[in-house]
């Protein structure tokens, strides 16, 4: 029973998944439903955590929205919903979950960037 559960897990596993590291700021394309149609949104933000547990791996993303109310969100990462992951920059950062920037607002969440 079990090999059947591997071997369907094995296949849903992306190719070439993104390298991610905590403190990217990241675009994620995840595909919505909304009844019949379907859709990609785009969400913008930092990735906060990342979680490897094989198939299951996800990382957290965490963006202010309006009214400076902020939003996180955590993506599968060999989800077929989630149908790309672009990086935009890097930071500089000494932990592996930033869940202190929960508590920052305004220029105290900023991270100091990285050339990679």
């Amino acid at each position: 029973m079990s090999y059947i559960l591997q071997s369907f897990e094995e296949q849903q596993l992306k190719e070439n998944p993104p390298q991610l590291h905590v403190g990217d700021v990241v675009n994620v394309h995840n595909r919505i439903v909304e009844g019949k149609n379907e859709r990609v949104q785009v969400f913008q933000g930092t990735v906060i955590g990342l979680t490897n547990a094989g198939p299951a791996s996800s990382f957290t993303v965490r963006k202010i929205g309006a009214h400076g109310v902020g939003v996180e969100r955590i993506f599968r990462l060999h989800s077929p919903r989630v149908e790309r992951v672009e990086v935009l920059r890097h930071s500089k950062v000494r932990r592996s979950k930033l869940y202190f920037l929960r508590d920052r607002v305004g220029k105290k969440a900023r991270l100091k960037q990285v050339r990679r």
